[in-house]
């Protein structure tokens, strides 16, 4: 299989252009391949950094519409403790709140904000608890309720609040580092990236142009004037500009070829006087 191979490649012949334009084409593709996984990286990276904006902004949403939740309960409690006429206990969502607390408690992605959600439960349990004294409290003739109210619920109401907006602002501190994060990141991974690879391509192509214009094209120049004086004996006259030692090549190829002109004229010139 590889003499197979060995062979193949040895029919397969390539020219020094097309072997120069390959190997700085290959260095072009690598290149080209690792900006596209420096791209999946940063598509990666952004889509792992925008789930978690996603989550905080969902998170504060929640807990806003928990605070909007005991707010307005706490206010219908204000209202039937002012006005003598009502005297049932408000009404409150306690499943959606649990629910609420519950998919919050399963987001929250930083440790420390699982004790404050704890601590949010714990609070709201004693602040339920707390408001079913309400019945009892406007039925009896022996309890001020605004004392009660100010003694005893609005403590435990002013601590789940302070729950509440701890839990709030820790999100939205979160969300404002994942923002800035996503950010730097931006800046940190990609227009570097990008930049290096777009200055990578530029000097492989310069690299082609030099290599091409500078060594190809005079190789291939002077094998073209070879071959017109092998094959029909024109004189080899090839000239480039240069300072190197392709162009001492040249300069050598060129006495060589005038020797061997010279050499032949002699002998032809021997051979007629021979013959004369």
């Amino acid at each position: 299989m590889f003499a197979k191979i060995k062979n193949w490649l040895k029919a397969f012949r390539l020219s020094l252009r097309m072997k120069m334009t390959l190997s700085l084409s290959a260095i072009v593709i690598v290149l080209l391949m690792s900006s596209l996984i420096s791209f999946v990286e940063f598509r990666r990276m952004s889509n792992y950094v925008s789930n978690l904006i996603a989550g905080n902004v969902n998170n504060i949403h929640v807990t806003q519409q928990m605070v909007d939740a005991v707010d307005d309960y706490n206010l219908q409690i204000l209202t039937v403790i002012g006005d003598d006429k009502l005297n049932t206990r408000p009404n409150f969502d306690r499943e959606a709140f649990m629910e609420r607390c519950n998919s919050l408690k399963s987001s929250l992605g930083a440790a420390t904000d699982l004790p404050l959600a704890d601590s949010v439960v714990y609070a709201y349990s004693a602040y339920m608890l707390a408001s079913l004294e309400l019945e009892s409290v406007l039925e009896s003739n022996f309890i001020d309720s605004r004392d009660w109210y100010l003694t005893r619920l609005q403590p435990i109401f002013g601590r789940l609040r302070s729950y509440l907006d701890r839990l709030g602002e820790d999100e939205y501190a979160q969300l404002q580092e994942n923002s800035a994060r996503f950010e730097s990141g931006v800046y940190r991974s990609v227009i570097p990236s990008a930049t290096s690879i777009l200055v990578g391509i530029l000097l492989v192509f310069l690299l082609m142009f030099f290599i091409l214009v500078f060594y190809v094209k005079p190789l291939y120049g002077m094998l073209a004037s070879l071959r017109n004086y092998l094959e029909f004996r024109h004189r080899y006259n090839y000239e480039f500009d240069g300072n190197d030692q392709l162009w001492d090549l040249n300069n050598e190829i060129k006495e060589l070829t005038e020797e061997n002109r010279q050499l032949r004229k002699r002998i032809t010139d021997l051979k007629e006087k021979s013959e004369a």
